[in-house]
């Protein structure tokens, strides 16, 4: 099973790069597997479509507005994350958002029956290399997360 682990976000705005910084400390944790790929989304583009099409599992990693406290995190799962992406449209400074990868891997018939999204409450969305300690925080448990989710689908494959 190919499975795509995409971090998003932009690291020069503090807990909006919080995807990549995932990204960062689950890499020397996940075992040498050639089916899985880990993939610095930055702030998306359409690029992103075809690493999506081809995959058979999508695990992403944002930080997105859950209207809860800084650094609380929720995991959202197949249809759920679906659900999430279409009724969370916010703006954002993403050049495309996850919405339209999800709408153009529709239409190609290659949106992961296998997917999970993992949102991640951010503080502060301003310059800044790093996140805040809240949002920093949430990245073992999100890391933890996302290995229980590779585990569990792995089993089920």
């Amino acid at each position: 099973m190919r499975t795509l682990i995409l971090g998003i976000g932009n690291t020069l705005l503090s807990d909006e790069g919080i995807g990549v910084h995932v990204l960062t400390a689950l890499a020397p944790s996940l075992p040498d597997d050639p089916d899985i790929t880990l993939l610095d989304g930055g702030t998306l583009s359409f690029t992103l479509a075809g690493p999506i099409e081809e995959a058979d599992a999508l695990i992403v990693i944002d930080a997105a507005n859950l209207k809860s406290r800084a650094g609380d995190w929720r995991l959202f799962e197949g249809d759920a994350m679906d659900a999430f992406l279409m009724s969370n449209r916010k703006a954002s400074v993403h050049e495309v958002g996850l919405t339209d990868l999800r709408a153009i891997a529709m239409l190609a018939g290659h949106w992961p029956e296998r997917r999970a999204l993992l949102a991640i409450q951010p503080r502060v969305v301003d310059w800044g290399e790093l996140p805040t300690p809240e949002v920093a925080a949430a990245i073992p448990p999100v890391c933890a997360a996302i290995q229980e989710l590779l585990q569990r689908w792995n089993h089920a494959a």
